[in-house]
C-alpha cells in the first residue's frame, strides 16, 4: 500500500513547482506510513508543502481516494490552506462535503468566495450552513449581504435584513454599511436613506456607501448635499467619496465643481491613489478638457490598467480614434496587459475610424490575450462589426459563444434590425426566449425598428400582440416604437388609436406621430397634434420644431414656419445647428431664397450640412451661378470640405466642361468614392456637353448591377439625339440580364418616339405587352405619346380607350396628340370629356389644347379655353399667353392680340409677345397698329432689341411709304452695330 501511494504521489504531484519540494520530503513521508499508521497525520505533515493549484487539486484527489474526504480536521486544514493560497473553488468542493462546519471556517469560506466574485456559492453555503444549525455573527452577515448586492438578489438581501433585525445585529456599523450599499445598488434609495438613520454613529464608510449610491441611482443633489453636510460636520473625505462624486459632476455639468474637488484631491494628498485617477481623467474628458486629462495620465508615476483604461475610454467618447489607438499602443509597449474594459472601451474607435482593418487588429489581440470568450468583449466585437456592415463576422462570433447573456442577446437582435434583416432578427427573438432571457423592453423596441424598415405589417402586429401578453405595453419606449411602426407601414388609423389611450405620453410620443403625419402628407392631423401638444403644456423641443418644418411650403403654412423661426429665436434654439439648417431648408420650400441666404449668412456656425442646404434650394431653383459663388465660398471656408450630397448638388450647376472636369478631378484627388448617384450625376453632366468619351468611360467601370447605370447611359444618348446608340444599350441591357425598372421604360418609349419608326415601336409595346408593363399608367401615357409621334393616332387612340385608369397627364398627352395631326374638334372633344369626368386640367393640358386651336384656327374655342383656365384658378404662363397672341395674329385680329399683351400681369416679360406681335402687323397690313408696337418694342430697351424687330419696323415703315421713317431705323441698326447672322452650310 505504502509503496502505490508512493507512486500515485509521484505521478500526480510531479509538477515544476513542487516537483523538489514533494521529493525531498516524500522520504519522510514514507517512513512516517510505517511507523505510524495515522494515514491522516501522514497527510497533514504533506499539506504545507502543496502551495500551487494544481498541487492541491492533487492534494484533494487523494483525499478521495484514501476514503479521507470526510475527515473533518484534515478536510478543515485543506480548506483553510485553499483560501489562503486564493483558490476558493477548491476550497467550496471540500466544503460542501462537511455536514457541520465551525463559525470560522464558514466566514473564512465566505470571505474568499466573496473577494473572488463567486456570489452565488457565498448564498450557497450561507443557506448550507444556517439549515445545518450554524449560528452567524457580524462577519458573515456583511459577506452574504454583498453577495445579494452583486447579483441583485432583492428578496434574498430583503431577508437577509429579516434575519439581523431578529439576530440583534442590526445596530452593528459593518452590518447597517452592508445594508445600506445593498439598498443603494438595488435602486431602493428610500431604504438606503433609512438605514443611514438608524446607524446609531455613522463613518465616513458609511457616509461614502451613501453618497455612492445617490450618485449610482443618478441622486446626483442628494449626493452633493451629504457632502456638503459632511463638510459642515467637519469630516474629512477620503480618495472613495471623491471617486463617487467626480461623474455626478460631469453628468450635472458642474465643471467648476469638479476641477475644485481635483484641487481638495490634491489638497489632501490624494493624487497618487490610483482609484482617483481614472475618474479626474474621465470628468476632464466629459468636460472636452482632454488636454487635462492627458496631463493627469502623464503624471501618473504608477499606471495601473484602471487608468490606461480611462484615458482609452476618454479618447473613444469624444470622438478621438487615432489617440484612443495611439494610447493603447502605448500601454502594449509599456507590457501593461489589457483586461476586458480595456477592449470595450476601445473597440468602439474602429466604428469611428470606419476601418474594418482596425477593428480585425483589435480582434485578433482580444484573441491573443484570450477574452474571446468574454460575454462583454464578444458583445462589444458584434455591435461594431454589425455597425461597419460585416454582419457576417458578427454572426459568427454570436453563434461560437456558447454561454450568452441578455446583453448579447440584444446586441444580436438590434444589429439585426439596423440591418433591415427582419427574418434573422425574430429567429433571435425567438432564440433568446428558448435560452431562458424574457425580452425585455430594449429587446421589443429593436424587433419593431427592423419591422418598420422592412414595413412588416403582419410580424409587428405579432410583435403587438406578443407585447401585450407579457403585460409590456405600459412601457412607455415600446409605445413609442409602437406609435413609430404603425406610422412608418401607413397604419395611422392604428397609430393614433394607440396614441389615444396612452395614460402617459413624452415629447418622443408626440414627435413620432408629428414626424410621421408630416412623412405621410397628413399636414393637417401634424397641426393638430402641434396645437394640442401646446395645449397640454408639453414644451416643444429641437425635433418638434424640425420635424413639423417640412410641412412649410409655398403652398401652406409660410406663416407657421415664421412662427417656428420667432419661437427658435426666444427660446435661444436658434444656435442649435440642426434646427438652424432646417430653418433654411424652409425658406428655401416657401421660395423665399433671399430670406434662406440672409439667415444663412448670419449663422455663426455652419456645418457642410447647411452649405447643401442652401445650394439645394438654388439647384431646385436653377440658380446655377449663384450655386457656382456659393461652392466657391464654401471651398475657402476653413474646416468645411464638399462631401457626396455637395458634389451631387453642384454637378447639375455647370455651365462648362471646364468645371465639370474639375469637380471631377477634386473627386479623385479627395478619393471621394463615385457611389451610383455620383457617377450617373457626372455622366449626366458630361453628356450636357457632349463629352461622350467621358461619359462612357464612367459607364465602364460603373457597377452595372445597378440599373440606374443603364438608365443613365440611355438619358445621356437621349440628350446628345443619339437614339440609335441609345436603343442599342437597351438591347445589351438585355442580353446583360440586369432587371430594367419604370424609369428605363420610359427611356426606351422617348427613343422609339424620336425615332420615328413604327416597326421598332410596335416590338417594344409588343415586349410591354409580354412583360405585363402595359397597365403602368405612366408607361401607357408614354406609348401615346410615342405612336402619335411616329404618325398612328390610330394607335394610340386604341391605347387611351384600353387604359382603364387615367390621370390628369394621359388626357394631356391624347389633347397633344391630336393637335399634333390637325384634329382640333377630337382634341376640344376630349378636353369636355376630361372636365365632365371630374378631371382638373393643368398647365400643361391647357397650353395642349390651345396649342391645338392655334394651329386649326379655332379662335372662339381657343378663347373659351382661355377663360376656362383663369376661372379654374390655373395662373397662365407666357407660354399660354403666347398661344394666345399666335392665334389671334393668325387670323388678324391684331387688336385683341396687342389688348392681351397690355394687359399681361406685372412682372411678366413682353418682348417676345410684342415681336411676335409686329411681325403679325406687317403680315397683315396693320401698318399704323405695327408703327405703335415697334416704337414701344425699340423704347423698351434698344441696346437688347433683337435684329428682327428692327428689320420688320423698316419694313412696315416702308410699305406705309415713311421712307424717312425706315431710314432712321435703319440707321439706328447702324448706330447700334445690329448685323445678320451670316448662314452656315454643313456638310
Amino acid at each position: 500500500m505504502m509503496f502505490n501511494l508512493h507512486g500515485q504521489l509521484a505521478t500526480i504531484l510531479s509538477t515544476k513547482s513542487c516537483f523538489t519540494k514533494i521529493c525531498t520530503h516524500f522520504s519522510l513521508f514514507n517512513r512516517s506510513l510505517h511507523t505510524n499508521p495515522r494515514l491522516n497525520d501522514n497527510f497533514l505533515s504533506l499539506l504545507p508543502f502543496c502551495r500551487k493549484g494544481r498541487d492541491l487539486k492533487a492534494f484533494n484527489s487523494l483525499l478521495i481516494l484514501h476514503g479521507l474526504i470526510g475527515h473533518k480536521p484534515l478536510v478543515k486544514q485543506f480548506i483553510n490552506q485553499c483560501c489562503h493560497l486564493g483558490f476558493p473553488e477548491l476550497a467550496l468542493s471540500a466544503f460542501r462535503t462537511i455536514e457541520k462546519p465551525s463559525l470560522y471556517l464558514q466566514n473564512l469560506v465566505l470571505r474568499r468566495l466573496c473577494d473572488n466574485g463567486f456570489f452565488e456559492d457565498v448564498i450557497f453555503v450561507y443557506k448550507k450552513c444556517r439549515y445545518s444549525g450554524l449560528s452567524s455573527d457580524n462577519y458573515t452577515y456583511p459577506f452574504v449581504i454583498k453577495a445579494c448586492t452583486a447579483s441583485r438578489d432583492v428578496w434574498f438581501g430583503n431577508a437577509m435584513h429579516c434575519v439581523v433585525l431578529k439576530t440583534g445585529f442590526g445596530d452593528n456599523l459593518v452590518v447597517g454599511t452592508a445594508l445600506l450599499s445593498f439598498y443603494s445598488r438595488v435602486s431602493e434609495i428610500g431604504n438606503a436613506r433609512k438605514m443611514i438613520d438608524e446607524i446609531p454613529q455613522p463613518d465616513l464608510v458609511t457616509w461614502n456607501a451613501l453618497i455612492s449610491g445617490y450618485s449610482v441611482n443618478a441622486f446626483d443633489y442628494e449626493a452633493l448635499q451629504v457632502f456638503q453636510n459632511l463638510r459642515v460636520m467637519g469630516v474629512k473625505p477620503n480618495a472613495s467619496t471623491l471617486t463617487s462624486l467626480l461623474p455626478l459632476c460631469s453628468r450635472l455639468g458642474f465643471n467648476g465643481v469638479g476641477v475644485s474637488l481635483h484641487g481638495l484631491a490634491y489638497k489632501l494628498g490624494f493624487m497618487e491613489v490610483e482609484s482617483l485617477l481614472p475618474a479626474l481623467i474621465s470628468i476632464y474628458a466629459n468636460c472636452g478638457d482632454l488636454f487635462a486629462a492627458r496631463k493627469i495620465f502623464n503624471a501618473s508615476t504608477r499606471k495601473d490598467v484602471a487608468i490606461w483604461n480611462s484615458m482609452i475610454s476618454a479618447y473613444t467618447r469624444t470622438q478621438k480614434p487615432e489617440n484612443a489607438v495611439s494610447v493603447f499602443q502605448k500601454m502594449l509597449m509599456d507590457e501593461v496587459k489589457p483586461n476586458v474594459v480595456t477592449f470595450v472601451s476601445l473597440l468602439p474607435s474602429s466604428e469611428n475610424l470606419d476601418s474594418i482593418l482596425y477593428l480585425e487588429s483589435f480582434h485578433a489581440c482580444v484573441v491573443k490575450f484570450r477574452y474571446e470568450k468574454e460575454p462583454s468583449v464578444v458583445t462589444a466585437l458584434v455591435s461594431v462589426y454589425s455597425k461597419l456592415g460585416n454582419m457576417e463576422s458578427a454572426e459568427f462570433l454570436f453563434h461560437n459563444m456558447k454561454v450568452r447573456n441578455l446583453l448579447l442577446w440584444k446586441t444580436m437582435l438590434s444589429s439585426c434590425a439596423n440591418h433591415g434583416l427582419s427574418n434573422q432578427s425574430l429567429d433571435v427573438f425567438s432564440l433568446m426566449q428558448m435560452d431562458g432571457f424574457v425580452p425585455d423592453a430594449i429587446s421589443i423596441v429593436s424587433l419593431l425598428s427592423s419591422f418598420s424598415k422592412l414595413k412588416a405589417t403582419l410580424l409587428g402586429k405579432s410583435a403587438h400582440a406578443f407585447v401585450i401578453r407579457k403585460s409590456i405595453d405600459s412601457n412607455l419606449n415600446v409605445l413609442n416604437a409602437l406609435l413609430a411602426f404603425y406610422c412608418d407601414c401607413s397604419e395611422l388609423v392604428y397609430s393614433f388609436r394607440i396614441f389615444d389611450r396612452m395614460v402617459l405620453k413624452n415629447v418622443v410620443s408626440w414627435n413620432t406621430m408629428i414626424s410621421r403625419c408630416v412623412e405621410n402628407g397628413e399636414l393637417e392631423g401634424a397641426m393638430l397634434l402641434l396645437h394640442e401638444m401646446r395645449q397640454e403644456g408639453v414644451d416643444f423641443d429641437l425635433i418638434t420644431l424640425i420635424s413639423i418644418l417640412p410641412s412649410c411650403h409655398e403652398s401652406r403654412n409660410q406663416e407657421l414656419g415664421l412662427a417656428i423661426h420667432g419661437y427658435a429665436i426666444r427660446t435661444a434654439l436658434k444656435t442649435d445647428i440642426s434646427l438652424a439648417n432646417a430653418i433654411v431648408s424652409m425658406y428655401i420650400n416657401c421660395g423665399q431664397l433671399n430670406a434662406a441666404r440672409l439667415f444663412f449668412d448670419d449663422m455663426p456656425d455652419k456645418s457642410v450640412v447647411s452649405w447643401n442646404a442652401i445650394l439645394t434650394g438654388y439647384r431646385c431653383h436653377n440658380l446655377h451661378k449663384e450655386s457656382m459663388e456659393l461652392f466657391h465660398d464654401m471651398m475657402i471656408e476653413e474646416n468645411q470640405k464638399p462631401n457626396y450630397v455637395t458634389l451631387l448638388n453642384i454637378l447639375p450647376a455647370c455651365e462648362t466642361l471646364h468645371q465639370g472636369k474639375s469637380l471631377h478631378a477634386y473627386m479623385i484627388r479627395r478619393m471621394i468614392p463615385l457611389e451610383t448617384p455620383l457617377l450617373t450625376t457626372l455622366m449626366i453632366t458630361y453628356a450636357r456637353f457632349g463629352n461622350v468619351k467621358s461619359c462612357l468611360i464612367l459607364f465602364r467601370i460603373g457597377d452595372k448591377r445597378s440599373i440606374s447605370v443603364w438608365n443613365t447611359i440611355i438619358s445621356a444618348y437621349l440628350l446628345l439625339k443619339d437614339y440609335h446608340t441609345a436603343f442599342s444599350f437597351f438591347n445589351e441591357l438585355l442580353r446583360s440580364r440586369t432587371d430594367h425598372d419604370d424609369i428605363t421604360i420610359l427611356n426606351l418609349v422617348s427613343v422609339c418616339a424620336h425615332l420615328n419608326n413604327l416597326s421598332i415601336s410596335d416590338s417594344v409595346l409588343s415586349y410591354l405587352f409580354r412583360k405585363g408593363l402595359d397597365k403602368d399608367v405612366a408607361i401607357s401615357n408614354g406609348l401615346i405619346d410615342m405612336y402619335a409621334k411616329c404618325g398612328s393616332i390610330s394607335s394610340a387612340k386604341m391605347l387611351f380607350e384600353m387604359l382603364s385608369q387615367k390621370d390628369t397627364i394621359s388626357w394631356s398627352v391624347m389633347i397633344n396628340s391630336c393637335g399634333l395631326h390637325g384634329d382640333s374638334e377630337a382634341a376640344l372633344s376630349l378636353y369636355s370629356q376630361m372636365r365632365l369626368l371630374g378631371f382638373k386640367p393643368d398647365k400643361v393640358t391647357y397650353m395642349s389644347i390651345l396649342s391645338a386651336c392655334s394651329h386649326s384656327g379655332c379662335i372662339e374655342e381657343g378663347k373659351m379655353v382661355f377663360d376656362n383656365m383663369i376661372r379654374d384658378g390655373v395662373s397662365p404662363g407666357m407660354e399660354h399667353y403666347g398661344c394666345m397672341v399666335d392665334m389671334l395674329c393668325r387670323r388678324g385680329q391684331l387688336k385683341e392680340a396687342y389688348e392681351i399683351v397690355k394687359n399681361l400681369p406685372d412682372g411678366k416679360s413682353c418682348e417676345n409677345l410684342l415681336e411676335s406681335l409686329l411681325g403679325g402687323c406687317l403680315s397683315h397690313g396693320e401698318h399704323g397698329l405695327g408703327e405703335e408696337i415697334g416704337r414701344v418694342v425699340v423704347a423698351m430697351n434698344p441696346q437688347q432689341t433683337a435684329a428682327a424687330a428692327y428689320v420688320i419696323l423698316h419694313n412696315i415703315y416702308a410699305a406705309s411709304g415713311k421712307w424717312v421713317e425706315a431710314n432712321n431705323v435703319r440707321l439706328l441698326m447702324e448706330h447700334n452695330k445690329f448685323r445678320k447672322t451670316s448662314g452656315v452650310s454643313y456638310k
